[in-house]
């Protein structure tokens, strides 16, 4: 009981935050965080067993554009629609793993078959422009004019959000912990070091990759429903293809990718020096005359290098286990 104390002691400060007089731009940010936390941790949850995939940009944009196109075109709430959105990108992640974890294309080889389908979905989402709005990104209809809407998940105050995401990113650490304590991740660690030697000993190979994978495509793809509905806004760039797919590992990288809160400290690196870079490269443009494009991917390109040869384990897990040692 004791050490869940400091949990319920955070989630009750943070559930606080929109009630205290935080400027809308802060809470913004915050809810940006949360919302990218999940889906962080819907990656880490797969990634740290060796299954490097470079495709959830495409799951993320499977959950974003599934659920507003069924509210568009279908009227379906998005409280069927979003399920509908993570059974398709659950169905995708089954079609793409079944055959490369049956026939062992792991490794390298994976992470560019992934790869290929994150752009994959990206081109789709641009080519069907008469039903996504292409390149120029596509908008949920507004839900009878109203502002506040249950039915549509449209809020127009984001107090109402703030909380949504919040609780959408502790289930996201439920989800993390239950895997982590669960039998799944023996059978899981034992087949990331030897494949051959798990399926003698009993270990179902496919079945277990198969079912980590399709965990981390469903979360993922909840994530961009959920970026979606806050937003009410997207666009193939910035809820899918591989530059997405890149953020979502770097950040992943940048936070720890063995450790719960890995993620969610991925999340605020991220986002934060997003946003940084966005307010320093408008400066620089100024300066300038033109904007330096690519200077951000760039940068971020240089972290990530530098974030695997010297903090491997991430800004979190390295503390902790610096912590470990002087505690030893």
């Amino acid at each position: 009981m004791k050490t869940s104390l400091p949990y319920i002691a955070g989630a009750v400060l943070l559930a606080s935050v929109p009630f205290i007089g935080v400027p809308p731009y802060w809470l913004h940010i915050m809810i940006v965080i949360l919302i990218w936390s999940f889906a962080y941790t819907g990656w880490s949850v797969m990634g740290r067993f060796g299954l490097v995939s470079l495709g959830h940009g495409a799951f993320m944009g499977i959950g974003a554009y599934g659920t507003a196109l069924l509210w568009n075109h279908a009227g379906l709430t998005p409280w069927i629609g979003i399920p509908v959105a993570m059974v398709l990108a659950g169905a995708f992640a089954l079609l793409i793993g079944y055959p490369c974890f049956k026939y062992r294309i792991v490794g390298h080889y994976f992470a560019l078959v992934t790869l290929a389908l994150s752009e994959i979905v990206r081109q789709v989402l641009v080519a069907t422009r008469d039903h996504t709005g292409g390149s120029l990104g596509y908008t949920p209809n507004p839900h009878g004019g109203e502002g506040f809407s249950i039915y549509a998940l449209q809020f127009p105050e984001k107090e109402h959000f703030y909380l949504i995401a919040l609780g959408v990113w502790i289930v996201g650490l439920f989800i993390w912990r239950a895997v982590d304590r669960s039998m799944a991740r023996y059978a899981l660690e034992a087949i990331s070091e030897d494949e051959d030697a798990s399926a003698a000993v009993g270990v179902q190979v496919t079945k277990e990759k198969l079912k980590i994978t399709v965990l981390s495509a469903v979360m993922t793809a909840f994530a961009g429903a959920m970026y979606c509905q806050y937003q009410l806004f997207v666009s193939p760039d910035t809820v899918s293809g591989i530059l997405v797919s890149l953020y979502i590992v770097f950040a992943v990288v940048a936070g720890g990718i063995y450790t719960q809160f890995g993620p969610t400290v991925g999340a605020i690196i991220t986002i934060v020096l997003a946003e940084v870079l966005r307010i320093k490269i408008a400066d620089l443009e100024m300066i300038l005359g033109f904007k330096p494009a690519g200077l951000d991917n760039t940068i971020y390109g240089i972290m990530l290098v530098l974030f695997i040869i010297f903090l491997p384990k991430g800004v979190l897990g390295t503390w902790l286990d610096r912590r470990a040692r002087k505690a030893g």
